[in-house]
């Protein structure tokens, strides 16, 4: 496993694209782990509605970046305190979904030093019932990576803060990230040390069973075209908040994969615009789900015939088909 150097970058924009980048093009013999730490920023789901997810007020009046990940799942609060690591592998179907095998050996290092930590639920780390983990996931159909935030001296009331959507300004009732007790790793430690040294640790431990340690430094040329990436996509408003069309119809149910929200208008008895929503991880880009379904007639049978054709397991996880049916168009819960 060859651990990439980020240079001590702390732009979260810059730091997803150099993510991105090396899924996409390092070595498919190799394994690869990536460290990083953001500056005060928010980091959105890749299927979340933004505005939904953050106080957009307190966000811009504070400079708390806001930028949209790939992987699935809901929105997390990143600071200085706060070290971020990605697990880059190929791509295995039993891998996907299962977080326990890449966050394993997080945990046996924390052990080690004297942080009980365990995995819980989907993809969380807890200390005394108290998150100081949340995980996800992407992949292509050759690669993927494990990613996940270690709160190890983050400033929480921010967190509430920066996370705390004012209803008021939102007509809608869209998904929100699940809001869970939170912890900072330090407060379970009895050293003191500071991030920098924490990061050390961990890495450190991963590394200490295995035979040899190689740290790679990205080329010049290589930098240049994760900047690029970073001007094209991380740093582009398109990308980071989305134009969303209006709804007159709001579809929303908690799953075992995640919650999935539907926005939908519905114009003379067929389909005009299809939105989902979600902190769901799945492969494929819901995005062939909205395209597939516009211009359908909003009846079941019409509905039942297109949702055949889809793989839903490869936009959410295990779904059966008619939970699904029953969510676009079936009664309110």
């Amino acid at each position: 496993m060859i651990f990439i150097e980020n240079e001590g970058i702390t732009d979260p924009r810059l730091n997803l694209a150099l993510e991105e980048y090396a899924l996409r093009n390092f070595g498919e013999n190799e394994d690869y782990l990536l460290f990083y730490i953001n500056e005060p920023s928010i980091i959105i789901g890749r299927n979340q509605n933004t505005l939904e997810e953050i106080n957009d007020e307190y966000v811009r009046a504070n400079g708390i970046y806001v930028v949209r990940r790939i992987s699935g799942g809901g929105a997390v609060y990143h600071d200085l305190g706060n070290l971020n690591f990605s697990f880059i592998t190929n791509y295995k179907k039993e891998n996907l979904h299962n977080f326990k095998k890449f966050t394993e050996p997080v945990v046996h290092v924390l052990r080690k030093m004297g942080v009980q930590a365990e995995m819980s639920g989907r993809n969380d780390l807890l200390v005394d019932n108290r998150k100081i983990s949340g995980n996800a996931q992407f992949s292509t159909t050759k690669r993927m990576f494990s990613h996940g935030t270690l709160l190890f001296d983050s400033d929480l009331d921010e967190v509430t803060r920066a996370l705390d959507v004012k209803m008021s300004k939102i007509e809608s009732k869209g998904h929100k990230s699940v809001r869970s007790r939170v912890a900072n790793i330090s407060e379970f430690m009895d050293e003191k040390m500071d991030v920098y040294e924490f990061r050390s640790r961990i890495l450190h431990g991963l590394y200490e069973e295995r035979p040899s340690f190689e740290r790679y430094h990205l080329t010049e040329n290589e930098w240049e075209k994760v900047r690029q990436l970073k001007d094209e996509k991380y740093g582009n408003w398109d990308w980071n908040f989305g134009r969303s069309p209006k709804f007159n119809i709001q579809r929303n149910r908690r799953f075992p994969i995640g919650e999935i929200d539907l926005r939908l208008n519905v114009e003379q008895g067929h389909i005009k615009n299809l939105k989902i929503y979600g902190d769901f991880f799945g492969v494929e880009p819901v995005q062939k789900i909205e395209d597939h379904l516009q211009g359908v007639r909003y009846d079941p049978a019409a509905l039942q015939t297109e949702v055949k054709k889809l793989n839903l397991e490869s936009f959410f996880g295990k779904i059966e088909q008619d939970d699904f049916l029953q969510l676009v168009y079936g009664e309110d819960e």
